[in-house]
């Protein structure tokens, strides 16, 4: 880490809705020393899977369009493969990479946010975590937001606009394919052997948990600072280590 006061990598995984996005326009909106200061958040990098996904639906439909076959997902937005949840880890991996190619002392400068939600119908957290790019593990911490099936439900109703499906903040899912794909997490099979370090790829990962169940993040207020200041700090102790 060189000496340096903020996260490399800061991996935020969670249900969809429970409040990923919430946090990181909390984050991206605290000034810059601040931010450093209490969050052990440096210069703000972002990769999000969404948007990766979202654009594969976008070049479907257009296909679709001109005749010519769809190639991830079918008229209903379903991945025609499962093997596509796993490329958008891999994705990530590269852009990354590409990232610190060409950002001059990128990993001195920036703290990296990854963000994605994975269901255990779509091979979960411990599919997800095999195709972490190995070169991004040892500088990485996880925050992980705990909310229950329930909310995650119902804040995915709440926040869904239908005129801009394409938001990062406002997009949602239908009642059935939530349920499908997120009603089920493997969270807590893949932390269960260690309370502070995840094991991914022979690599120990320090890991929190942000509890979430009262819904902090909607406000983006003094309550929500106070408990991600917490909740970083804890995790930075570990990541020192």
């Amino acid at each position: 880490m060189n000496g340096k006061n903020t996260f490399d990598i800061l991996l935020l995984i969670a249900r969809p809705a429970a409040g990923k996005s919430e946090i990181i326009d909390y984050l991206k909106k605290t000034p810059q020393k601040e931010r450093a200061e209490r969050f052990h958040v440096g210069e703000f990098d972002e990769i999000d899977d969404f948007p990766m996904l979202w654009t594969w639906f976008e070049e479907d439909a257009l296909l679709e369009k001109m005749g010519h076959p769809r190639l991830h997902t079918d008229s209903q937005g379903t991945f025609l493969y499962q093997y596509l949840w796993d490329l958008l880890i891999e994705r990530i991996g590269v852009d990354y990479q590409k990232k610190v190619r060409d950002i001059p002392n990128h990993n001195e400068r920036f703290t990296t946010i990854v963000e994605f939600s994975r269901g255990t119908e779509h091979g979960g957290y411990r599919s997800a975590f095999s195709h972490l790019s190995p070169g991004m593990l040892p500088n990485m911490a996880v925050l992980y937001i705990d909310v229950t099936w329930e909310e995650s439900l119902r804040k995915n109703r709440k926040r869904f606009n239908p005129n801009k499906p394409d938001s990062i903040l406002e997009h949602g899912l239908d009642d059935a394919k939530m349920e499908r794909l997120y009603k089920e997490v493997d969270w807590d099979d893949v932390s269960r052997d260690d309370p502070q370090y995840l094991t991914i790829q022979g690599v120990r990962v320090p890991y929190v948990v942000f509890d979430n169940a009262d819904d902090v993040t909607t406000q983006r207020g003094a309550a929500l600072g106070g408990r991600l200041e917490q909740t970083l700090n804890e995790l930075w102790m570990l990541y020192k280590k």
